[in-house]
């Protein structure tokens, strides 16, 4: 029944939805001459960037990340990291948990105020079928808005590119547009492959309007996103895989034996739903845990005890030792967490948002695997996972990007610099 709902939502935004934006054909040659030089051992071959005068200003680059939880923002970090490394002028959009994670991350950047599509899921099963058809139009509403609003912001900010992870209303018909997503297929557990092809050719219409696609995976059978990331079918913008993006990295710090890091995130209520669960769990386990609440700037704590820790937030490089400290993470099965997870090599129990397909499948597919394993929330109990995860064959991957992320970005902003 939720993951019906979830289908429905797409179908109601993707297949009923017009896309009314034109004017992006002038950009379709931008990727065209584009190449990601490789030496014969899959290293990549660094570019030299073009020189410029003194006095003429840096790119001014545009980044913003959906507002379904906090993962489209946490997998910008190391990308906005790697343009301002790279000499960029960033800049960044959006609004609530996202805006409050970003400012935390790059306090010194302009931040620019810009609505989320702000979807909320029900409480139970029935509830969330009719909350996500109401919200169908809602959902067109925010990327018509993103659209014009983008066209504003451009005349005003004198943007050279934008940057937009899964907003398909954040292209322009003057300057070069990037739209970051590893959902390439969105699975239906409706079953029938028929309704996902419909789904993926509209959802293709939305992303071919922007100037190339920047999936966040590894490009060959080592992947972690599987169909969602490398459907047979691929859309006819130049699509790239930057690898797996994370801003963390794997620092060698002692583990703590029996050490739990809770990271709650995703969108109301099902955050809070798990939340009462970890709650209720928690005070009863005989070691100690850390719960990051997934609130950046709310002031509302839950009290904690000498091993029990409750937190609304952690900066990321406090994250960081607390993720490497652990025995074992609990959260959701959402993409970032996926890619975090494996960066800092960490045995997991991931939890799907119910009535999310794509979260759900990664848990499956991911658990398949012996990356992690997946309970759903329904039949979560902590002690009852914990007793699975220390019998269950981990074999979790060691991520290797090999400078693509460093590459792309170098390509982009050289063409870009021509382009302008």
């Amino acid at each position: 029944m939720n993951n019906r709902a979830i289908t429905i939502l797409f179908i109601c935004f993707i297949i009923f939805h017009r896309t009314p934006f034109g004017g992006s054909s002038k950009l379709k040659l931008f990727y065209k001459q584009i190449s990601i030089p490789f030496s014969e051992n899959g290293q990549i071959i660094m570019m030299k960037p073009p020189e410029r005068e003194k006095n003429v200003r840096k790119l001014r680059i545009l980044v913003a990340p959906l507002d379904w939880g906090l993962g489209h923002a946490t997998r910008c970090i190391p990308l906005i990291r790697e343009l301002l490394a790279q000499g960029a002028d960033v800049w960044l959009a959006g609004e609530g948990a996202q805006e409050g994670l970003l400012k935390a991350e790059f306090p010194e950047l302009p931040f620019l105020l810009l609505p989320g599509y702000r979807i909320q899921y029900a409480r139970t099963a029935r509830g969330l079928v009719w909350k996500m058809i109401l919200q169908g139009p809602k959902m067109q509403r925010a990327i018509r808005y993103e659209h014009r609003w983008l066209q504003k912001a451009v005349d005003e900010h004198h943007f050279d590119a934008v940057i937009s992870d899964n907003r398909y209303g954040l292209h322009h018909a003057s300057i070069p547009c990037i739209f970051i997503t590893h959902q390439l297929r969105i699975k239906s557990s409706v079953g029938k492959q028929w309704i996902e092809n419909i789904l993926q050719k509209r959802n293709y219409r939305y992303i071919n309007q922007f100037a190339a696609c920047w999936v966040p995976d590894a490009e060959g059978d080592n992947n972690l996103a599987g169909e969602l990331s490398h459907p047979d079918k691929k859309p006819s913008v130049p699509i790239y895989y930057i690898g797996v993006l994370s801003r963390f990295v794997k620092k060698e710090k002692e583990e703590t034996k029996g050490h739990l890091l809770v990271v709650l995130s995703g969108p109301e209520p099902q955050r809070s739903m798990l939340e009462e669960k970890i709650i209720r769990d928690i005070s009863h386990y005989p070691g100690s845990a850390t719960i990051v609440r997934g609130l950046p700037g709310s002031a509302a704590m839950i009290p904690s005890t000498n091993m029990i820790h409750f937190i609304n937030h952690l900066p990321a490089d406090e994250l960081n030792m607390e993720l490497l400290k652990a025995e074992y993470i609990i959260c959701r099965s959402g993409y970032s967490s996926v890619m975090d997870i494996v960066t800092v090599q960490k045995k997991s129990i991931l939890i799907p948002t119910p009535g999310q397909t794509e979260q759900e499948y990664l848990g499956e597919n991911l658990m398949k695997k012996g990356i992690a394993l997946c309970v759903h929330q329904k039949q979560f109990s902590l002690t009852a996972a914990l007793t699975v995860a220390n019998t269950f064959p981990y074999k979790v991957p060691l991520v290797e990007n090999n400078g693509r992320l460093t590459a792309v970005i170098r390509s982009f902003l050289i063409h870009a610099a021509a382009y302008k």
